[in-house]
């Protein structure tokens, strides 16, 4: 159930997925967004957000951009053409290459949140 964590607050050091997580047949629309806290010079991440309908079928719905450094990115994943997906997760992978230790460090998370009906419940300031 939205709005979840894709990927819980934590240090990445090889590529992994995080859980699987189910999505309301009535979402259209969700905002996925990216945090990196905590990353070394030399270094990328690759992250995307896959969909599937049976749980070992998946698909790549978005990507974020491929990442260098610490920040606070968001995507807009559209569902509406994507009515079979009811359960989605993130995948991300890691790379380092230069001198020194060459295993990356990345302290991230990744948060996802449903905003089909946030235009509905907003309220106007009078």
């Amino acid at each position: 159930m939205l709005p979840n964590f894709l990927i819980p607050e934590t240090i990445v050091r090889e590529a992994g997925k995080g859980p699987e997580i189910p999505v309301s047949p009535n979402s259209k629309t969700l905002l996925v967004t990216l945090g990196i806290n905590r990353i070394m010079e030399q270094e990328s991440l690759d992250i995307a957000i896959e969909g599937s309908s049976d749980g070992t079928t998946w698909k790549p719905l978005v990507r974020f951009p491929q990442k260098f450094y610490c920040g606070t990115y968001t995507v807009v994943l559209d569902l509406s053409k994507q009515s079979d997906v009811q359960v989605i997760r993130a995948d991300y992978k890691v790379n380092r290459w230069g001198r020194g230790d060459t295993r990356p460090l990345f302290g991230l998370y990744v948060f996802a949140e449903d905003t089909t009906n946030a235009a509905l419940t907003t309220r106007a300031v009078a």
